[in-house]
């Protein structure tokens, strides 16, 4: 009985004994910096990836006519930027 007691004892002991931990448990600073980049590059690659993926199923979503008249204003916008749109010289000269 006393020997049961004993082992009791000592079992109770030692589970409420602190664990003793040591610095290098943990992850390095640096090696979360790396995961946090990575992670940060993952979920910007996902995103353009999603907008992308958007777009596309914007415009099949369009008619013909759509389309073309979008396809016509993203070329010029590239051609002149982002400024105030502005027709070219036959254009505004003789209308069309």
């Amino acid at each position: 009985m006393r020997r049961r007691l004993a082992y009791l004892l000592l079992l109770i002991g030692l589970s409420a004994a602190p664990v003793v931990s040591s610095a290098q448990d943990g992850i390095s600073r640096k090696k979360q910096e790396r995961i946090q980049a990575k992670k940060a590059k993952d979920e910007k690659k996902a995103k353009a990836r999603q907008e992308r993926d958007d777009r596309k199923r914007h415009l099949d979503i369009q008619d013909k006519a759509t389309r073309k008249r979008i396809k016509r204003h993203t070329k010029r916008a590239d051609r002149r930027g982002s400024g105030p749109h502005r027709d070219g010289f036959f254009r505004r000269t003789f209308g069309g």
